[in-house]
């Protein structure tokens, strides 16, 4: 059977001569790779030509001056896509005005001179080269830039006071929180135009850290937990976890590289505990390395850090998030002394590493307490006294001995973090305390349970980000659990929550029982509760002993403390605690219970309300 002529051959067919099929394209220029277009004008009969030479001017020509036509949705030639090529990301473009110049200089400052835990994973040359060369024309130097300055902007230390237009248009925010808020709600915005999951860098793993850590403080639990594990993802994406992923490339890079590797297992393992979530990241690799002595104190601090969370390993989370209930009292016996052998006697890092890694030991041994009376491995006859049910004392004392040295802006650069292992520590010790025969002050001088427990509300009371936040939860505590100070003639069945850390869920902040008040004579505070008698006077009890800080002893815990430091800037809570008239009068019955508050404090006093930071 015969085809059916066809009318009008397409333009290569009629230029070269050929039978045309009339399809779209035509079987001559399907198998021929041209374009199959019929545009041409028709032309006078010539002679013939060479079919090769001509095939070859058509195709020189299409590509020359014809665009490649429009691509059917439902057309499945290979030809007519390119899988070479990657997707086509939205522009950058950022607010320029959101974040001025002034402002990064200061916050870069801020972190390189006081941030040393963290510090250490980037370069602050190369940081300040990237950001002056790129950061106009390259998103992920933006969003790493941007989400340092926003963690900055959220720590108790900082004080950035913004002018108005510098970061923005209009009125500028009402605190630090504000600007930081949006400045990541900017980064989001701007990391859209990033396809940093198929391509992921250094950077994007620094800038999901920076956003976890900025979330955490800004009590967005799920959203901070999103973006540690999207770091811990985009770290195992570029084979951090490997060893031999360090052979090949800049060796400086590979040094940052190994850094953030270990600032987050460090971080995943501390977080996973407080809120009881599953590990992902493992001890894989080699310890990092100074780049230089002006380096070694810094490093060192942070292997101390790493040796004292490589303890807590897979076993012992299972145990902790309750995957597996087996546990034997010699284990929990031998997790206590490796945590007391992970570090040195002498700690040779900077003071404010040296303040982390003291209280992150002493916490996690009352967390591994914890574990150990929730499976029941505890007694009171046992030689070990990490075993036995007044071990959370020891560890108190033995906290606030090693830190009576240290001054407060050492611990308030951690953030509210740091602030969370004190509060824990302090529950656990409200709780032994409500529950477990102690013993009384039997000598001038010595200290009871009750009095390390004052120290801890004095400490939280004085650190930014734990006055307004952790201590009303702290003396919530205290008045449910020690409505009196005698000790129980009995021991009463022990029951302690398994991880606190309740500061930070979004949670309201509970108050203490109805009626009760704060009051204070001679810089003390006291719990009042009303009686049920007649009318009772306030009784002042002699000031407790004090931790003596340094050489001069101006009555605080620690004398680095001053009212000065509390920035302006800050959106802070209204607490009322009571006014302290000049004597104490009134249906109450005198709780001697709470912490002697500093009156360089600032207190509600005189109608104030009580200051600090967000915690």
């Amino acid at each position: 059977m015969s085809t059916t002529p066809v009318k009008k051959a397409c333009d290569a067919c009629h230029r070269r001569k050929v039978r045309c099929s009339g399809s779209l394209p035509c079987n001559n220029c399907g198998q021929s790779g041209l374009q199959c277009t019929y545009l041409s004008i028709p032309q006078k009969k010539g002679p013939k030509g060479s079919r090769a030479k001509v095939i070859s001017e058509i195709r020189d020509t299409q590509q020359q001056t014809t665009p490649p036509l429009p691509r059917s949705a439902h057309s499945n030639e290979p030809s007519s896509f390119d899988f070479s090529s990657p997707p086509v990301s939205p522009s950058y473009t950022r607010n320029a005005a959101l974040l001025s110049q002034q402002t990064i200089e200061h916050c870069i400052d801020f972190y390189f001179t006081n941030m040393s835990t963290t510090a250490w994973m980037l370069n602050q040359e190369r940081l300040i080269n990237l950001i002056t060369t790129q950061l106009v024309s390259d998103a992920e130097v933006y969003c790493l830039t941007a989400s340092l300055c926003a963690f900055v902007m959220v720590q108790p230390g900082m004080n950035l006071a913004v002018a108005p237009g510098s970061h923005y248009e209009g009125d500028p925010p009402q605190n630090r929180y504000g600007y930081a808020n949006m400045l990541l709600d900017d980064i989001l915005r701007v990391r859209k135009s990033v396809n940093y999951v198929e391509t992921p860098t250094l950077s994007s793993v620094q800038t999901s850290f920076f956003l976890f850590s900025c979330y955490f403080t800004l009590e967005k639990q799920n959203t901070c937990w999103f973006h540690l594990r999207e770091a811990a993802t985009l770290a195992q994406l570029l084979s951090l976890h490997e060893e031999s992923s360090y052979l090949a490339g800049d060796a400086v890079e590979n040094m940052y590289k190994r850094r953030t590797y270990w600032l987050l297992l460090v971080t995943e393992r501390a977080y996973a505990m407080e809120r009881h979530r599953p590990l992902s990241l493992h001890p894989t690799i080699d310890l990092p390395a100074p780049l230089g002595p002006e380096e070694e104190e810094m490093i060192t601090g942070t292997i101390y850090l790493i040796n004292l969370f490589r303890c807590i390993d897979d076993e012992f989370m299972a145990l902790w998030n309750k995957v597996k209930s087996e546990c034997s009292a010699a284990w929990l016996s031998r997790l206590q002394k490796q945590l007391s052998e992970a570090l040195p006697s002498e700690l040779k890092t900077t003071e404010s590493q040296m303040a982390d890694v003291r209280i992150t030991l002493q916490w996690l041994k009352i967390m591994v307490w914890q574990l150990s009376i929730t499976n029941g491995c505890l007694s009171s006859n046992s030689q070990d006294t990490s075993m036995t049910f007044q071990y959370p004392t020891e560890v108190a004392r033995e906290l606030l001995q090693e830190i009576s040295c240290l001054s407060l802006h050492s611990m308030e650069v951690h953030g509210v973090g740091l602030i969370e292992k004190l509060f824990d520590v302090a529950c656990t010790l409200t709780d032994v305390i409500a529950c477990v025969p102690l013993e009384s002050a039997s000598r001038p001088g010595y200290q009871t349970p009750t009095d390390y427990l004052n120290q801890f509300l004095n400490l939280i009371s004085q650190l930014r980000g734990g006055a307004s936040r952790y201590l009303p939860l702290l003396l919530a505590k205290v008045s449910e659990n020690l409505p009196s100070m005698a000790s129980p003639i009995n021991p009463v069945p022990i029951t302690i929550k398994q991880g606190y850390a309740g500061a930070s869920d979004n949670i309201p902040t509970p108050t203490p029982p109805e009626g009760a008040q704060v009051r204070y004579l001679e810089g003390k505070a006291y719990l009042g509760m009303p009686s049920s008698g007649p009318h009772t006077e306030w009784q002042a009890q002699a000031p407790r002993p004090r931790i003596q800080s340094g050489v001069h002893d101006r009555g605080l815990m620690f004398n680095d403390y001053s009212p000065s430091l509390q920035s302006s800037d800050v959106d802070m809570t209204p607490r009322s605690l009571g006014t302290p008239p000049d004597h104490f009068t009134g249906n109450y019955v005198a709780q001697p219970i709470l912490a002697p508050i500093p009156r360089s404090v600032p207190t509600a006093v005189g109608g104030l309300n009580f200051e600090g930071y967000p915690g």
